[in-house]
Formats: structure tokens, C-alpha cells, sequence
């Protein structure tokens, strides 16, 4: 079943390539050449930089190859997507423009024929001898202009200034569509980028607990996931994200998985600046899959010193509630895997409790162990769009508050970006979520 779905995958990658070619190079050029083969070595060159930052970022290839594969390679990934949106599209405009360029050619088509043509200027001759006058030869035939007049059609019409034919219909229509196509995704990928590297926003979230004592209102947890730091964002976006939280004067952080994207030696420099986090209360951190592929004990230990707290199926007693943590479900490989009685067993019930758990799924288990409230990440709100369709196949929230029972799940869309350092439609935030006493 893998193999069959391996071959299934790469078949729809190949076609989808393809398609993508023949759109943008073969339909948009008259006859084979260097243009076409450009274009294949630019897809096929795009893919193979893809391919190697993806083997490189999991097999721990040498960190300077992970940075020089990083960038094309996965800004190549957000591309295809949206080259091949924008041809799709591109298929429902081109009907229509074909259909408006030959309206406005029958509508020129009259005008032409109405246009007087020049009387021909007559070209003096020798009259032999014994001919008769001029005037006794009006009644021969003489050329027609129209006959002389080579026909042309719109498919082939002359530049009137240089005589120069023109691309045909169907040429000008799939230039149209595929320049329409590239600069799509081109301004789509680039202003996505510039959205991740510029930061994320604060998003501000309340949220009433029934448990929660008046004391407590207003209480809050600057809620930040799924930083992604790797070969693509380094320290200086570290220090963008640790005083982005710090301005929000929290008086708890909440750091709920997917720190980082490699170890602890090519990364430990980039995630410094966390070390800076400032909170009255502290800050929490709960693992997230991609430490899994990290070196989880490693980065837990790192966290630690930088000042942070792994609550590792673990719960802590806070003034105004409890707050609890579970390790991932990526865990489960390592024997790590979430443990819920352990970070909930035998707590009074009759207190508030906030639990952290990276993936929104585990929100399960979460309302069976009578949790108030459930802070998780992992989606990314789908990243790209329309990845976001996908992401709601595999969690029952994608982004933002709903409630199961009686507990309530807030995902956030996370503060960097997996893979392409790109956002389509989900904006990174980090949340500021305020707790509200119901007895306030």
C-alpha cells in the first residue's frame, strides 16, 4: 500500500508539473527552443532544491547545506502551489478572452470593408500609332484592389506599422493567461514571505472560566507556538517573537510545541534570545512533533536553561489555578508519548485548570479529564491556502476558540512558518488570551 501510494503521488506530481510547463513555456511559444527548455530545467531544478532542504533538514546534513537548500528550495513549494492554481484558473479566463477578441474582431471586420479605398493613379503609356482614344477602352475590365489585396485572417494579422504578422489568437491569449498566472503567485508568495519575516501580530482572545476566582480576572497567558526556528528563521527572528511578547506584559507564557527544526548545536545561537522572556509568573514550554524530530531530551534540557519550564506530563500549582502540560503524540515513538493521568491525576477539580497540549486533537482526552481550557498550536491555520481545507481533515480546530462540553480549545496559528517562510491566508499572531471570572 505505501509503494502503490508512493507511485500514486508521484504521478499526480509529474502531471501537475507538467501541466504547469506546458501552460507557461510550450503554449506560450510558437515552436521548440531555449524558452521551453528553461522552463523544465526551472520546474525540474525548483523540485530537486525541494526535495534536498526537506533530506537535509531530517537527516541532519551539515547546517550550512540546510541554509543554502532552505530558501530556493522551499520557496520553490509555496510557488508550484500557486503556479498551479493560477493555471487552473487561467483555464476558465481563457474561453473568455478568446471569446471577447474575436466579438471585437467581427466588430472591426465592417468598419473595414466600409473604408473608401484609393482610386489607382494612372501611369502614362506609349499609344502606339493608329490606336484608338483613350476613351474607346473604358468598357475593358480593369484590377480589381481587393483581388490584388493578400487575404489575412485574425490569426495572423500584420502590424500596420511594420508589417510585421502579429502572434496569433490563441499565441496571445496563453501569453495572457500565463503572465496573469506568474505574477499571481509570485506577488502572493512574496508578500506571504514578507508576513512571516516581519513578525507576527498580537492577537488578543478572552475567555471565561466558570472555576476561575474573581481575583484572577484579567489574568494573562501570552499563548506562542509553532516557532519553527531552522535553517530559514534564525536568531534576529527569535528576538522579534521574545520582545513582541514581552511589550504584551504577560503573567504567564505559554510556549506549546514546535520550537525549533533541528538541534540543539545548529540551533542553540538562534534560540538564545528566549532566554529574555519576562513574565510574573513564568514561562511553560510543552513539546511539539518537530521537537521529536529534533532531539527532544536535548531541547528539553536546553529550555530549561534558558530559563523556561517543561511541564512534561507534569502540573504546577498556580495562585489562581492549575496549570498543566502534556508531551506530544509524536512522542509515542520514543516511549514520551502524552500521559494524561499523570499531569492530571488526583487534582481538586474544584480549581480552574489551563492544560497545554500541542495538538488540537488531543482536546479528546483533555475534555475527559474535566480541563477548563486547552491551549494548542500544531495547524498553523493551514499556512497556505487553501491548506486550511486540509487541516480541518485531520483537527477539529483549526485556528482560534470553540468549545467541546465543557471545555474550551483556543489553536493559534503560530508565530513562524514550516517549510516555505510563507503565509497564505493565515497570518502568524501570538495570543494574548485574558482570563475572565464569571464571578467578577
Amino acid at each position: 500500500m505505501v509503494i502503490v501510494f508512493a507511485l500514486l503521488a508521484l504521478g499526480v506530481l509529474v502531471t501537475g508539473n507538467w501541466y504547469v510547463w506546458r501552460r507557461l513555456f510550450r503554449d506560450t511559444t510558437e515552436r521548440p527552443g531555449w524558452v521551453r527548455r528553461a522552463g523544465a530545467a526551472l520546474i525540474a531544478g525548483g523540485w530537486l532544491m525541494a526535495v534536498g532542504a526537506l533530506v537535509a533538514e531530517r537527516t541532519g546534513a551539515p547546517f550550512w547545506l540546510q541554509r543554502a537548500l532552505a530558501w530556493p528550495g522551499f520557496l520553490w513549494l509555496a510557488l508550484s502551489i500557486y503556479l498551479l492554481l493560477g493555471v487552473v484558473v487561467g483555464e476558465v479566463v481563457r474561453p473568455l478572452l478568446r471569446r471577447f477578441l474575436e466579438r471585437r474582431d467581427r466588430r472591426r471586420a465592417p468598419a473595414e470593408v466600409a473604408l473608401p479605398r484609393p482610386e489607382p493613379v494612372p501611369q502614362p503609356e506609349s499609344v502606339p500609332a493608329g490606336a484608338p482614344p483613350e476613351e474607346s477602352r473604358e468598357g475593358e475590365p480593369q484590377p480589381s484592389t481587393a483581388e490584388a489585396a493578400p487575404e489575412t485572417g485574425p490569426e495572423a494579422a500584420p502590424d500596420a506599422a511594420s508589417g510585421t504578422p502579429l502572434p496569433s489568437r490563441r499565441l496571445f491569449v496563453s501569453r495572457v493567461a500565463a503572465g496573469a498566472a506568474a505574477a499571481a503567485a509570485l506577488g502572493t508568495v512574496g508578500y506571504g514571505t514578507y508576513g512571516v519575516l516581519r513578525g507576527p501580530k498580537v492577537k488578543r482572545v478572552t475567555v471565561p472560566l466558570a472555576k476561575l476566582p474573581r481575583a484572577a480576572h484579567g489574568y494573562r497567558i501570552a499563548v506562542v507556538s509553532d516557532i519553527h526556528l531552522g535553517p530559514v528563521l534564525g536568531r534576529g527572528f527569535a528576538q522579534t517573537v521574545v520582545d513582541t511578547i514581552n511589550s504584551t506584559q504577560p503573567d504567564l507564557i505559554a510556549v506549546v510545541g514546535d520550537l525549533v527544526d533541528g538541534s540543539v548545536k545548529d540551533l542553540g545561537p538562534a534560540a538564545a534570545p528566549l532566554a529574555q522572556l519576562q513574565a510574573k509568573h513564568g514561562t511553560f514550554f510543552v513539546t511539539g512533533n518537530h521537537e521529536y524530530f529534533s532531539g527532544a531530551e536535548q531541547w528539553v534540557r536546553e529550555v530549561r536553561r534558558l530559563g523556561m519550564r517543561p511541564l512534561e506530563n507534569d502540573r504546577t500549582e498556580l495562585p489562581y489555578f492549575d496549570l498543566a502540560g502534556v508531551n506530544d503524540i509524536a512522542g509515542e515513538s520514543e516511549g514520551q508519548g502524552p500521559d494524561f493521568a499523570k499531569a492530571l491525576g488526583d487534582r481538586d477539580t474544584a480549581r480552574a485548570c489551563v492544560l497545554l497540549a500541542h495538538q488540537p486533537i488531543q482536546i479528546h482526552d483533555a475534555v475527559d479529564r474535566g480541563v477548563d481550557l486547552q491551549l494548542s498550536g500544531h495547524t498553523h491555520g493551514g499556512q497556505l491556502w487553501p491548506g486550511n481545507f486540509v487541516a480541518e481533515l485531520a483537527n477539529p480546530t483549526v485556528a482560534g476558540l470553540e468549545r467541546y462540553g465543557d471545555t474550551q480549545l483556543y489553536v493559534s496559528r503560530g508565530a513562524g512558518a514550516w517549510g516555505p517562510p510563507t503565509r497564505v491566508g493565515a497570518p502568524s499572531d501570538i495570543t494574548v488570551i485574558e482570563l475572565a471570572s464569571k464571578k467578577a
